[in-house]
């Protein structure tokens, strides 16, 4: 009997990072439109703007290192830093859009 063995990069952290730094982003950005271009709205989001730029680079640092040991998953893997780097055009959108 032959045996199929589908390995599956079942990391989901990166996933779960992707979609929280969107959803909070897009609610700043919402806050910010709401409240007539307030700038205590900049105030409050600069803060969260750091420190998710530092997580998803963190993030993409280690999903790159698991590309390169791993290579049975590569597909899987590729999927998820797509995934988590579909996040820098939205931000560059919401960016053009305050300035």
């Amino acid at each position: 009997m032959k045996t199929i063995n589908k390995n599956t990069f079942d990391e989901t952290q990166s996933i779960d990072l992707t979609i929280g730094t969107f959803t909070v982003s897009t609610l700043f950005f919402i806050l910010y439109i709401l409240s007539n271009e307030s700038s205590n709205v900049l105030v409050a989001a600069s803060p969260f703007v750091v420190s998710a730029i530092m997580l998803n680079a963190i993030m993409l640092f280690h999903l790159t290192d698991n590309f390169i040991r791993l290579s049975g998953q590569r597909k899987d893997i590729a999927v998820k830093i797509l995934t988590l780097l579909s996040n820098i055009p939205i931000t560059l959108l919401y960016y053009f859009l305050v300035t």
